[in-house]
């Protein structure tokens, strides 16, 4: 949503959210009467199930307390959208981040741009040097299309401009395999003037290819269910994963605010849930039924119980600080974040152990965009 564009509440039906102008910047905040380093959640509804990989069950082996393995924080480029690629690395190694989740686009590693293999063994040699793990994010809102927000998508009429998208996806799973990353991030798209069953084909036959060379190149292809997204939930991405015969190379990005906004679980339960197909995790405040990224703080997500299931998981993949509409002080957001999280681990690491929940694979309509598409393209 541009800035200063007023603030759009929806119905409060399971895929419905709204989306909000920018929060205002500042010092993180611990709500009143919360353990420190915890935020106040929102309960929401009561949790279903989802059939889990028998040899994976995220309940399995969870850890005792103190016992967690130190989780490997790291932020997004797309929050520090003002700075250098070279210097936005730089400030994070000298945070004290373990890595950063690389938005390939037009300031950042341009994928379009000629040399990229050149100049992707140049960032390597970077990240090497400043001792960063990376991730790499295909979110970026124009670089395919200066007309269209995150266009074209996987789901476009055009088979051209769909084969455009995947192969945005290819070069990106190729500089992940150049650059040692852990997963290749990308979502869905917001069907427009389809029907649901021809979008969801649709979806599955254009990542057909993708997958195919993430497998070759041994990198996960983590799909991040979106609110307003045809894969708005983690419903949703059983419902892809099952279409695609579950194929190894698919995975699954968890954005622990979108938990907030619109699962039927608590983030933490979530995260259980999800632990099985988990390949990389984003992580922002966010308020319930509000699609809107907030610095840590000021939403709802209560952290240590997050943290905690995290890290119970086995998890060590990057957990990344998705702040993409804050790049106006993204420095300032990204000094102060780091130690929220490590406050909120500590935290963590002194609640009781809990057991996975089961998440109920329903077919219900959370998968429908949201009655206005800023719900989701506009992050």
């Amino acid at each position: 949503m541009s800035p200063g564009t007023a603030p759009v509440r929806l119905g409060a039906s399971p895929g419905a959210v709204s989306v909000r102008s920018g929060a205002s910047p500042g010092a993180v905040s611990v709500r009143s009467g919360a353990s420190p380093g915890a935020v106040s959640v929102r309960s929401g509804a009561s949790p279903g199930t989802v059939p889990a990989r028998p040899d994976a069950s995220p309940s399995a082996s969870l850890a005792q307390p103190g016992a967690f393995a130190p989780l490997r924080f790291g932020y997004g480029t797309n929050g520090l959208a003002d700075l250098r690629l070279d210097d936005a690395l730089g400030l994070l190694a000298d945070l004290g981040y373990d890595g950063v989740g690389l938005t390939l686009d037009h300031m950042h590693l341009d994928p379009l741009a000629p040399d990229l293999a050149s100049r992707t063994r140049r960032v390597a040699h970077r990240l090497d040097a400043l001792g960063l793990g990376v991730t790499i994010e295909t979110g970026a809102r124009y670089v395919l299309d200066p007309r269209r927000k995150h266009g074209p998508s996987l789901l476009d009429p055009d088979p051209d401009d769909r084969t455009r998208r995947a192969d945005l996806l290819v070069r990106a799973v190729r500089v992940a395999a150049d650059l040692g990353a852990h997963a290749v991030h990308c979502f869905s798209g917001v069907p427009e003037g389809i029907d649901t069953d021809t979008a969801w084909k649709r979806l599955a036959e254009t990542l057909t290819p993708v997958l195919d060379v993430a497998a070759s190149a041994g990198i996960p292809l983590a799909v991040e269910p979106e609110p307003g997204h045809l894969l708005a939930t983690l419903a949703d991405f059983h419902r892809l994963r099952s279409a695609l015969g579950d194929p190894e190379p698919l995975g699954l990005t968890l954005d622990i605010g979108h938990c907030q906004c619109l699962e039927p679980l608590s983030p933490a339960d979530c995260v259980r849930a999800a632990a099985p197909w988990l390949r990389h995790v984003q992580i922002e405040d966010m308020r319930r039924g509000v699609h809107e990224h907030l610095p840590f703080g000021d939403g709802e997500v209560d952290f240590p119980p997050v943290l905690a299931a995290l890290a119970a998981t086995g998890y060590q993949g990057l957990t990344v600080v998705e702040l993409p509409r804050h790049s106006h002080a993204g420095p300032h957001f990204a000094a102060h974040s780091l130690p929220f999280l490590r406050h909120a681990e500590r935290a963590a690491a002194t609640l009781p152990p809990a057991t996975a929940p089961a998440l109920q694979q329903a077919a219900s309509p959370h998968g429908a965009p949201s009655a206005t598409p800023e719900g989701s393209s506009t992050r």
